[in-house]
Order: structure tokens, then sequence, then C-alpha cells
């Protein structure tokens, strides 16, 4: 009989090993494979599916939920004529993919066809607000304000039970649209694009989005430091935090910069990426640079036009450049860098005897 992944998390869970104690024996059996032969150190752990039969079962859950809804009669999660059959119809699709979830999730321990039941479930959780929406009277903004609270209310109960780390991004996504939806209730205008991400244009929603997202990240961060090997699912909660959080913090500052335009502007926003850079090897996460330059990217391609290849061009050398030689880069900032709260909980950066 042998060990896998789950059960050593299990057993970090349970206090039967550390997470150091984990985090070796990982190592120590990714060593005997052969996976880690040309690894220098820690990589950022992130899986999505273990095996076909994994996305043999998500096919089948979205056939299953398309029966369903061509059953029902609905034609959406949201339907416009949301009741009480509705209502009873969202009730049992909640209660389907809870049991669902038992068995996958806990039971099974199948990662792909997990996210797909939070997928279902906030289809679920999507269909029961709006149905009591509807029957309590809401509409337009207020409809939106209380779908997007109550789902987010019941992705947070069933992240309390499954621990399914992708249910962070859903749950801070429901946030941000509910309280998006409350301001456009108190009177703001519905915003568009530039609004979301430009400190300089009216209305509140740039300073939702940067403030919501250094929230994200404090949460993330406390998920990161509490697993700094990375051994258990808290690790892989900060991961999705990290992907909502990163877009939220860099594209809202880039975008702002970028359009003030000036020399100075420009170099205050080459030295804010590459401090964004810096700070994604501090806390050894690919996941926040990537999301935020991502973003950057398609920013580039929609204002730049003719100059945006360049951009990009740049992007994807230093992108390259940080991916090669991240883990030797992280060290010697780590080593340069003097005690601060919280640096013995990051993740281990022992790689000094690696030269450039």
């Amino acid at each position: 009989m042998s060990l896998d992944k789950d059960d050593i998390r299990a057993a970090v869970a349970g206090n039967i090993l550390t997470e150091p104690q984990a985090a070796s024996l990982m190592a120590l059996a990714d060593s005997r494979r052969g996976t880690r032969e040309n690894m220098d150190g820690l990589d950022e752990p992130f899986e999505l599916f273990r095996g076909f039969n994994e996305v043999f079962i998500v096919i089948g859950l979205g056939i299953l939920y398309a029966g369903w809804m061509g059953l029902t009669g609905l034609s959406a999660f949201f339907s416009d004529e949301a009741n009480l059959s509705t209502l009873v119809y969202g009730l049992i699709s909640v209660v389907v993919t809870y049991f669902l979830a038992r068995y996958f999730t806990l039971q099974r321990r199948m990662v792909a066809p997990s996210i797909m039941l939070v997928v279902l479930m906030m289809m679920g959780g999507l269909q029961i607000s709006s149905s009591l929406g509807s029957l309590f009277g809401f509409e337009d903004a207020s409809m939106r304000a209380f779908s997007a609270g109550l789902t987010t209310l019941i992705l947070a109960a069933f992240y309390m039970v499954f621990r399914i780390p992708i249910t962070m991004f859903f749950i801070a996504l429901g946030v941000f649209f509910g309280i998006g939806a409350l301001f456009i209730q108190g009177g703001a205008d519905a915003p568009n694009f530039n609004d979301l991400f430009m400190l300089t244009n009216d209305g509140p929603f740039a300073m939702i989005t940067i403030v919501l997202g250094l929230i994200g990240l404090a949460i993330a961060l406390r998920f990161d430091m509490s697993d700094p090997h990375r051994v258990t699912r808290r690790a892989s909660a900060g991961f999705w935090l990290h992907v909502i959080a990163a877009p939220a913090i860099v594209n809202t500052v880039a975008l702002t910069l970028f359009e003030s335009g000036g020399a100075i502007a420009q170099i205050t926003l080459l030295a804010f990426l590459a401090a964004m850079a810096v700070f994604a090897m501090i806390i050894d996460r690919r996941s926040f640079l990537v999301a935020g330059i991502g973003y950057i990217v398609a920013i580039a391609i929609t204002f730049l036009d003719g100059n945006a290849a360049i951009v990009i061009l740049i992007l994807g050398i230093g992108l390259v450049l940080l991916g090669a030689k991240w883990e030797i880069l992280r060290a010697r900032i780590m080593d340069t860098l003097p005690a601060f709260p919280g640096k013995d909980k990051l993740p281990p950066w022992g790689l000094t005897e690696t030269s450039l």
C-alpha cells in the first residue's frame, strides 16, 4: 500500500505530521520518482485534474446539470420568471450538489469534479437567491446585491464543509459584485471597464476594486503564512485569492498611471511593476505576478495599438527570465532583506548554494 499527497495532507490536518515533515516527505517521494531531479526549489502547487477520468466525470456533471435545467424548464441559473417552483428546483440542485461533493470531494478526493461542483453550487445558489429576491419584490440593483450576497454566503458555507480552494475565488467575486450593486442601488452610475480600474474617474468603483484587492491579498497572505511549506489546502485557497487580488491591485494602479501620461507617470509605472515582481518573489507567488501581468497585456492591446507588441515583447522576456531563475533570484532577495515581521513564515528560500 502506498501513500499519496492527500494522505500526507490528512496526516498534517490530524497533527500526525508537522508541515516541515510533510514537505520533506513529499520531496523525498518526488525525488524517488525523478520529478524533482531538475528542480532547484519549491514549486508553486497547482492542480486542476489528476487524470482523464476526472475530466470524464466533469463532462458527465455538466450534461447532468444541463438535463436538469431542461427538465425543469430553466434556460439559465437566473430565471426571468423566478417563483416558488424555481426556488424548490434551486434547493434540490444545492442538496444534490452537496451529496455529490461528499462523494467526489470527501470520499474520492477528486480535483476537477470538486471544482465543477463549486460552479454548480454557485449556480444553485444564484437560482435560490434570484427566486427569493423575486418573491421579496427586489428589482435591478437590489436584486443583484441580494443575489450576490446570499450566493456568497452559500458558497462560504460550502467552503467550510468541503474546503475546496477555488471556492475562495468565487466568494471574492461575490463580495465584489454585491458591494458594487449596493453602491449602484445607492445612486452610483453603473460602471464601465475604466470606472472599475481608473482612480481618476468619477464614482467609487476603482476605489472599491483596489480596497477589496488589498483585503483579498491580506487574507491570501494569511493562508500562505499558515502553511509556508504549501502542503495543505490553505495554500491552494491562497493561490486563488492571489489570482483575483493581483488584477484588482496591479491593474488599478497601472492603468491609472498609464492614463496619467507623461514621463514621470511612465517611470513610476515601470518602478511599480518592478516592485510588484519583487513582491511576488518575496511571497513566492508566481500566480500573483502572472494574474496582474495578464491583465496588463490585455490593457496594452486595448490602448496602445501599434506599440502593444513592444510592451508585450518586453513583458514576455521578463517573465521567461523570472521563470528560469525564480528560485535563485528569490534566494538572493530574501538573503539581502533584513528581518521583518512574518519573514520566517514565508516559504523557505535556502538555495544560495546555486549560482546564476
